[in-house]
């Protein structure tokens, strides 16, 4: 942003030299109008074009209106801070109109049709075919382009070097907003619940609400349609395991180990427990705990890359449809530049390896900080289980249900600071790294702002899948917290179990409570300020009560519709990197998006004041958090397979360990005796307090899950031949699933070939015109 001293004291000096701009000012009742019209003397505002007369605008179709509270204009020093800041609209070519009502105060602002010719001058080809083409009549000028021609001279810096917000900051204005106009058929067709399953009017969405809102819905409803096949794939691995509920030779011997007992689990556990009554969830478990799980794994890697390539696709066929194919970004952004202030001089680009040292320094920090909150509360399970069971004597069953439910909620309030937090840390880091255009500086948040948000939410994901339980010792001798609390164990099944669980509770409950809050609270919101404006009395004018129409929905900031995106990143996160242990994701989200959709269309038709219109033919650097994403859940999945799930055990006993090891033996399943296998053995003798344990006195062994030794409890030759087989697999899966990925990639084109076609036609077709107009081909 420029600030236009020069040209502004330029621009005086002239106006003393030439007659004034005509003004208007009307009274009528507690109206009041100031139109300011330019002079062919304003020859410096549109320094590049010819000025020509141009077809009066209707006043009462304003671009933006600005609001102030009533008392400003009682302040003389508010009041001159606030007409200084019109009059230099007035000389940049706007009108403004200023209608007075009994507590607001409204100026209609609304650009002159010049500065639309000379932003079309700036962007115009030199030699193409809309330098020849001369229309008949003025073409008007699109809803969109207004509103951001006039959103981004208002976000600009004035010759005071204030911008609008330092004067809403000072209580000169109030608020800013872009008037609703001509929604009525996306109300009708798109922003109502019963349209959930029709297509979205992508072309209404891009004329009303710009291009990078129209690209948002297209990759979401392109997102969704996505998730059918991946829904119904993962919903056939969960139902395959119902055909093995009752088979499993596993959930068999489990469901028969009467008199196996397992070892007391924690400091609330005083018990020893029968192997028989983990019956139910050893079946559980094997619903998503089964071989079906790696093909799905696999599968979910080639769909997440088909996705994107397939989208690439789409997303060139609609920007060649809307003509944005060759538009460049940094030309957009200097026109405007240029329009706002005809000074405005190139900021080149710059790189600081200090700064960046700098930033780098400092987003390690926070990730460390991440990481530290994911292990406080680690810290605050150990210390609710043993409060609850000290305290409330509570019994092991109701200390369990306690701690992951106050567990779930302590997490879930961390992760509202922390996103607060990440938010302020990732707009000071783009200030102190001084990106050069507003596109930049939104493309350095996006990264900076996802990296933190990503370890807030997937960090105790992170320590369930591949920390939790695997630090605790064994029975005789347990890791503790500061010597004195024992740390947390696995569920009795499995590890895959709790993962299972918090990826159910993310997926269903976290999500279902986001949607009805993303919906109530601007809902609720919008009906208190409606109550509000009727206790006060409404006005009668027809123009007031579309004014206050607007100003009394919710607002609109810089993060209204990244925060929509981001709310997407971090599900389809959830939806692809622990996908391997929760194959129910991708239909849940399915479920998931069909709503949010809906809700953010009505979101924007009906509860918030109109989103300023972005041009835009891609979807940024969201693209790229997309492939990055991808990456993590290969590397993910496949830990998740070797380290969590019980695949691997199970095949190193059947080919290794089991009866089969010598060859397939009809009459016997390859995993008989698994389960006594996978359990190791524990002395009752060798506990440190053996008289505290109930039912004691006849337990002289108990099991537990691990691979140790029976005589010293070190770790035994099972682990390590297990751990080398682990770190196999999990090479060779990454290596086949990258390679699946890049191969589809380089399968499916980004870019069409049709669009490739319509692009050279259209290129061959300009040549040949210039070259029929050359004086050479005439005389040949």
């Amino acid at each position: 942003m420029c600030v236009c001293r020069k040209f502004e004291e330029r621009k005086l000096k002239e106006e003393k030299r030439i007659s004034p701009p005509t003004a208007h000012s009307i009274k009528q009742g507690e109206e009041r109008v100031g139109i300011l019209t330019g002079t062919e003397g304003d020859s410096y505002s549109f320094p590049l074009m010819e000025i020509r007369p141009g077809e009066t605008e209707a006043p009462e179709r304003w671009d933006y209106v600005l609001v102030a509270d009533r008392c400003t204009q009682r302040n003389a020093g508010q009041a001159r801070r606030q007409q200084h800041f019109l009059q230099q609209l007035e000389r940049k070519g706007f009108h403004y109109k200023m209608i007075e009502d009994r507590e607001k105060v409204f100026f209609g602002i609304r650009a002159d049709g010049r500065i639309f010719d000379l932003y079309h001058t700036l962007l115009m080809e030199p030699e193409g075919p809309a330098a020849r083409v001369q229309p008949t009549r003025p073409t008007p000028v699109p809803a969109t382009t207004r509103i951001r021609i006039v959103n981004f001279v208002l976000n600009s810096k004035t010759a005071t070097g204030d911008t609008f917000e330092d004067l809403v900051k000072s209580g000169v204005f109030e608020t800013r907003f872009a008037l609703h106009k001509g929604e009525e058929s996306l109300r009708e067709n798109w922003a109502q619940w019963r349209n959930m399953v029709r297509c979205q009017p992508i072309d209404d969405i891009r004329d009303y609400f710009g291009e990078k809102v129209a690209l948002y819905f297209a990759w979401l409803g392109w997102y969704t349609y996505m998730l059918v096949p991946a829904a119904a794939v993962g919903l056939v691995v969960f139902l395959s395991g119902f055909s093995l509920f009752n088979a499993s030779q596993i959930s068999k011997e489990i469901c028969e180990a009467h008199d196996v007992l397992l070892c007391p689990r924690g400091d609330h556990s005083r018990r020893y427990q029968q192997l028989s009554d983990t019956c139910t969830f050893a079946k559980l478990t094997h619903l998503f705990d089964n071989e079906g799980t790696v093909v799905f794994a696999i599968f979910m890697a080639l769909w997440a890359t088909v996705f994107l390539e397939i989208w690439k696709r789409q997303r060139a066929r609609v920007v060649l449809h809307w003509d944005l194919y060759g538009w460049d970004e940094d030309q957009e952004e200097m026109a405007l530049e240029f329009i706002n202030c005809p000074d405005y001089e190139l900021r080149p680009h710059q790189h600081s390896y200090l700064r960046s040292s700098v930033i780098l320094v400092l987003s390690l920090f926070m990730i460390c900080l991440m990481v530290g909150m994911a292990h406080l509360l680690v810290v605050y399970r150990v210390l609710a289980a043993a409060l609850f069971n000290s305290a409330l004597l509570l019994q092991e069953e109701q200390v369990t249900t306690a701690v992951v439910v106050t567990g779930a909620l302590a997490h879930y309030i961390v992760i509202l600071i922390m996103t607060k937090i990440n938010k302020y840390v990732a707009l000071k880091l783009c200030d102190f790294e001084q990106p050069r255009t507003f596109s930049e500086r939104e493309s350095k948040f996006t990264t900076q702002f996802f990296t933190l948000q990503f370890f807030v939410h997937f960090s105790s994901l992170v320590y369930i899948a591949f920390i939790l339980g695997r630090i605790n010792g064994h029975p005789g001798k347990s890791v503790r917290l500061a010597g004195l609390w024992k740390l947390e164990e696995c569920h009795l099944s499995g590890c895959m179990m709790d993962l299972f669980l918090q990826m159910a509770i993310i997926m269903g409950l976290k999500q279902t409570l986001s949607n009805c809050v993303e919906y109530l609270s601007p809902w609720l919101a919008h009906k208190w300020r409606l109550m509000r404006f009727r206790l006060g009395g409404a006005s009668r004018e027809p123009e007031l009560r579309d004014l206050w129409r607007n100003y009394l929905l919710n607002p609109v900031g810089t993060f209204s519709l990244f925060d929509e995106f981001m709310e997407m990143m971090i599900q389809y996160g959830f939806t692809t990197i622990f996908v391997a242990a929760f194959p129910l994701a991708p239909l849940l989200a399915l479920f998931s998006n069909l709503v949010e959709i809906r809700l953010d269309a009505i979101k924007m038709v009906r509860l918030q004041r109109r989103l300023v219109p972005r041009k835009a033919k891609d979807i940024g650097t969201w693209l790229q958090v997309l492939e990055t994403i991808g990456v993590l859940a290969v590397i993910t999945n496949g830990m998740v397979i070797a380290f969590t799930s019980e695949f691997i055990p199970r095949v190193v006993y059947k080919y290794h360990y089991g009866p089969c090891r010598m060859g397939a033996q009809p009459a016997v399943d390859c995993l008989t005796g698994y389960v006594n296998h996978s359990l190791s053995v524990f002395y009752t003798k060798d506990f440190q307090d053996p008289i505290q344990m109930e039912g004691s006195e006849n337990v002289t062994q108990c099991r537990y899950r691990d691979y140790r030794n029976a005589q010293d409890y070190n770790l035994s030759e099972q682990f390590w031949v297990l751990l080398a087989v682990r770190l196999v697999f999990l090479i060779l899966f990454e290596h086949v699933a990258l390679c699946i990925k890049l191969i589809a990639a380089w399968f499916v084109p980004d870019v069409p070939q049709s669009v490739k076609n319509k692009v050279l036609e259209e290129k061959y077709q300009m040549l040949q015109e210039r070259m029929r107009s050359s004086p050479r081909s005439t005389e040949v």
